[in-house]
């Protein structure tokens, strides 16, 4: 009886998280950046740029995407032709959102990628040598962020791979900056 009710305010929240993000995190930015370094601030410039992007890319991805291809799968599946596909609400809700927001946060990678090669605890090198191990894990978060469709999976896999190779070139572009502004202060 409260599923109407419970999805409506489970919708409006979560359609109010994706609409703040961008502000909550650029407030979130404004109170880092006064405890970093200039060159730590030149370096990040644009974050809250590439940040909202990417997260408004995977939520649109998600959306378009792959609950589209979900929800037909899921509701064409059958076992049998006597056996009806009864979808509740709360069930489809829940189902698309979860799928929305997963391909949002997993968008974030490169963002992710950057901040911790400028923290040093990544390097173009590592995300090289475990390429194979990276490629396991995708696809394992794709098949629990996903229904159990090989399609879904595939589909959140593809940007995931690519995303993580944008992310090598991100890491390799920071390593070099460092690099270059190491040799400067040397001279």
């Amino acid at each position: 009886m409260t599923d109407q009710f419970t999805m409506a305010l489970t919708s409006s929240f979560v359609i109010g998280l994706i609409v703040a993000f961008p502000y909550a995190f650029w407030e979130i930015w404004r109170f880092v950046k006064p405890g970093l370094y200039n060159n730590e601030k030149q370096m990040s410039r644009g974050a809250v740029f590439f940040v909202t992007l990417l997260f408004l890319s995977g939520i649109a991805f998600g959306y378009f995407m792959v609950a589209p291809i979900s929800i037909n799968f899921l509701s064409n599946f059958s076992l049998d032709p006597s056996i009806m596909n009864e979808i509740d609400l709360t069930s489809y809700v829940s189902t698309v959102l979860m799928m929305v927001l997963a391909c949002g946060v997993m968008f974030q990678l490169p963002v992710v990628v950057f901040f911790l090669t400028k923290a040093g605890i990544i390097t173009p090198e590592f995300l090289k040598t475990y390429r194979k191990h990276s490629i396991l894990i995708i696809l394992a978060l794709s098949a629990m962020l996903t229904p159990p469709d090989v399609m879904s999976q595939l589909l959140l896999s593809f940007p995931m791979f690519f995303l993580y190779e944008i992310s090598i070139v991100v890491s390799r572009m920071i390593r070099r900056k460092e690099d270059k502004l190491l040799l400067e202060e040397e001279n």
